[in-house]
């Protein structure tokens, strides 16, 4: 059996489904792949401040609490790359949803890591938004892995350990020349606690589901509220409790409770603190 690092991460042309590809493709060939982290020439991204220096920023915190919306935001705004590390958890998972590896609620680790080396995960960028999708074997699953059903049996999949240092030893590759904003659960402990600017994320558990439902309910999908609040109980449990990498603030990480705060409150808080961080 392969080793979980050979998880395939090559690039995959938007125009080219694979016989796993059940979702359609977006538009446009410009492509981001994981494991280095190159962008295509017709993608450029906005120019950094030349005085500045270039530095990982680790954006960590719980389910729900608005973490990619504040990287993309920061990203876009800086000329940074953005990953989004949970994107990486639930196409794993979708691929073992696939697979028919939960059985009675329970998820066939054995089975999962036999399969990893089948499961290749790409992104490729929106030419509209600028901002990555994500490909489990070419095809976009991008809307998928957001549902109710992946968010639900994710937290076992990321738990494991196979997993976890698969996509770890990934998304250390893709920032070995800086210049990233990565969000998950443990970017500022384990993928890069070296990180120039490390924030942790938090909300309280009612403002979090509510802002899920919003969400699913303006994308069309079906959604009840009290699931999706037991759903985010459920995970932070899970995530703070795991053996491997458990949700933990850093000790030199900021910390932000935006239970509160407008989206461009905590935009202007986090370029901010970005600001501080780059002055040479």
């Amino acid at each position: 059996m392969n080793r979980p690092s050979d998880i395939h991460t090559t690039p995959t042309a938007a125009g080219e489904p694979t016989d796993n590809a059940r979702e359609t493709q977006p538009q446009g060939n410009c492509q981001l792949s994981i494991v280095n982290c190159q962008l295509s020439n017709d993608c450029p991204l906005s120019i950094v401040n030349s005085q500045l220096k270039r530095i990982i920023v680790a954006i960590d915190g719980h389910s729900s609490c608005g973490k990619s919306t504040m990287a993309k935001d920061l990203a876009r705004a800086v000329g940074y790359i953005y990953v989004d590390s949970g994107a990486m958890y639930r196409a794993v998972t979708l691929y073992a949803l696939r697979h028919g590896l939960f059985k009675d609620g329970h998820l066939d680790e054995a089975g999962l890591e036999a399969l990893l080396p089948e499961a290749r995960i790409t992104f490729v960028r929106d030419k509209d938004t600028g901002l990555p999708h994500t490909l489990l074997n070419g095809g976009d699953v991008e809307e998928t892995i957001r549902g109710l059903e992946v968010s639900s049996h994710v937290s076992p999949v990321a738990a494991l350990p196979a997993v976890r240092a698969a996509l770890t030893r990934m998304q250390q590759d893709m920032g070995r020349e800086r210049g990233i904003v990565m969000d998950g659960r443990d970017i500022g402990t384990a993928v890069f606690p070296d990180a120039e600017l490390k924030v942790f994320v938090t909300a309280s558990a009612e403002v979090r589901a509510r802002r899920r439902y919003d969400e699913l309910q303006a994308k069309g999908q079906p959604a009840a509220f009290d699931d999706i609040l037991r759903n985010v109980r459920e995970r932070d449990y899970i995530d703070s409790h795991r053996a491997v990498a458990p949700l933990r603030q850093a000790p030199d990480a900021l910390l932000l409770d935006n239970s509160h705060l407008t989206i461009d409150e905590q935009r202007t808080w986090l370029l901010e603190r970005f600001k501080e961080k780059t002055k040479q």
